[in-house]
């Protein structure tokens, strides 16, 4: 392991891009969703919604609405305090609503050509 900024190379597919921060050793994933992608990597997913009607819409599988900043309800550091809480939460066992449902995938990126 390095210390300081690593990259990992990889596409920006949802599944893939975090069954590789899984492999390379990520303990949880915060994962913001303008569209609300119902995954689960091998570690603890939460999903930010971006925006209030994805929250609202497929609350089964949204973990925290930081549309309410661009709504006006709350500030930026009104909702990043409240994220933080649930960061922490996660991190001391509460589970993601992926968690919840037991969604837990992989997708290995092959770089290449595959038949």
């Amino acid at each position: 392991k390095t210390k300081g900024l690593n990259l990992l190379y990889g596409p920006g597919n949802d599944l893939v891009s975090c069954t590789a921060l899984t492999a390379a050793g990520c303990n949880m994933i915060l994962f913001t969703t303008g569209r609300g992608t119902p995954f689960g990597a091998p570690v603890p997913t939460m999903k930010i919604a971006t925006n209030t009607p994805l929250a609202t819409k497929k609350a089964n599988w949204i973990d925290f609405n930081a549309g309410v900043v661009a709504d006006g309800v709350k500030t930026l550091d009104e909702a990043g305090a409240d994220l933080l809480d649930l960061v922490c939460e996660v991190a001391s066992g509460k589970q993601t609503s992926t968690e919840r449902k037991g969604f837990r995938e992989i997708s290995i990126f092959k770089d290449g050509v595959v038949l």
